[in-house]
């Protein structure tokens, strides 16, 4: 193993929370992760026969994606030898959010480490289950923060203010304040905004969305390292981080 892929270990190790016990707050939202991404498992396997309208909206592909339903990578400048983390999710998700608020401040911190290689690819499949356009509307708004640099941090304001009620979703005027809060300002959010007015990546999040059927992915949020899937059931910040220590090459 190369001494730089020896530090990253040791770097995952320091970071991780010492061990002695889960905390009883990251347990109690773990099962409740587990309790409503049971509910949308069947949810997005009603969905897979959707054929996405590809021709709505623009088709360039936001900041860091490669191709048309391939997922946005978070860090580019990840080195070959951080391991691979999928991760798919929905913006109107419950489970999601409880995923982001259990793990979301470990996954960026190993994200902006380069400790993993995220990939994440954001589905719009609630939008049919719950009647309205908010997943599609949000996943446009955060890749047109991508573009701006801000997809990390859109994503974590997005699930901060998630509503209470699942189905209420989000207004346009949410999502361009998410995008402040986030750090688009001046020129950026301007362009933002013009890029989300005219849904520019509009074709990328429905074939997000399609592919995400073909690659099997039955529920969110879903995590594969290295391919992998990560059992949601039982995982803590230090198993999260054990397990990344032991993928890495």
């Amino acid at each position: 193993m190369s001494t730089k892929a020896t530090d990253r270990r040791a770097k995952i190790e320091a970071a991780a929370p010492k061990r002695g016990g889960a905390n009883k707050i990251v347990v109690a939202t773990v099962v409740a992760v587990l309790a409503v991404a049971a509910i949308v498992v069947g949810v997005i396997v009603a969905d897979q026969g959707k054929k996405a309208d590809l021709a709505a909206g623009g088709s360039s592909l936001p900041k860091n994606a490669a191709a048309m339903g391939a997922g946005l990578v978070a860090n580019p400048s990840a080195p070959a030898s951080a391991p691979t983390l999928d991760l798919w999710v929905d913006f109107q998700c419950p489970a999601c959010a409880a995923f982001e608020k259990a793990f979301g401040d470990q996954l960026v911190g190993m994200t902006k480490a380069n400790d993993v290689k995220l990939v994440v690819h954001v589905l719009s499949f609630l939008d049919k289950n719950l009647g309205n356009d908010s997943s599609n509307r949000a996943a446009n708004a955060a890749f047109c923060a991508a573009d701006q640099g801000r997809f990390l941090e859109f994503q974590q304001t997005v699930y901060q203010n998630q509503p209470e009620q699942e189905g209420t979703g989000y207004t346009d005027a949410e999502l361009k304040q998410f995008a402040e809060s986030s750090g688009v300002t001046g020129a950026g959010l301007s362009a933002w905004q013009t890029c989300y007015d005219a849904r520019d990546h509009n074709q990328y999040v429905e074939s997000v969305q399609t592919q995400s059927a073909k690659d099997g992915v039955n529920g969110t949020p879903t995590l594969k390292l290295n391919g992998t899937v990560m059992q949601l059931r039982g995982l803590t910040p230090q198993s999260f981080a054990d397990q990344v220590k032991a993928a890495t090459k």
